[in-house]
């Protein structure tokens, strides 16, 4: 498994319990990082991804609700929830991991983390989420339009 998968997932559990208590303090936080033995690299991507999606929680959650159709964000499944705010805050914030590496990154861990329709549901938003933002070729080659 790669660093970054690795971070993902480990990002992915952190955000879920700050989620399910309401909020996590730096010491928090840093508890729950000591409780998951990895590489440092692992845990410096994953601090990378928490502390982005925490400081815009607000503003991913926006544009996540206006991609939704007949869903409101409050009915999504606190897991799928968490993936997509860390799969756009990766497309709007993190320029070096193209757009498709980002949402194949995401169903991964939605199947692997979600129920069984969580992948296509988080692949259906993030193409939509990526066709607004303009960001569906973010991290390709230029001129490498792929055939739809």
């Amino acid at each position: 498994m790669g660093i970054r998968h690795e971070g993902r997932e480990l990002a992915l559990k952190a955000l879920y319990r700050i989620d399910i208590c309401g909020g996590a303090s730096n010491e928090d936080l840093s508890l729950f990082f000591d409780s998951f033995p990895a590489d440092p690299r692992v845990r410096g991507f994953a601090m990378r991804i928490v502390d982005g999606v925490c400081a815009e929680i607000p503003a991913l959650d926006t544009l996540i609700a206006k991609a939704l159709e007949h869903w409101k964000i409050r009915r999504l499944p606190r897991i799928d929830h968490n993936i997509l705010r860390m799969a756009l805050f990766e497309l709007l914030r993190v320029e070096d991991i193209p757009t498709r590496v980002t949402i194949d990154e995401a169903i991964e861990l939605a199947k692997s983390y979600g129920d069984q329709d969580s992948g296509r549901f988080v692949n259906g938003v993030l193409d939509e989420l990526a066709g607004r933002l303009n960001v569906k070729q973010k991290g390709e080659p230029a001129g490498a339009a792929k055939a739809e």
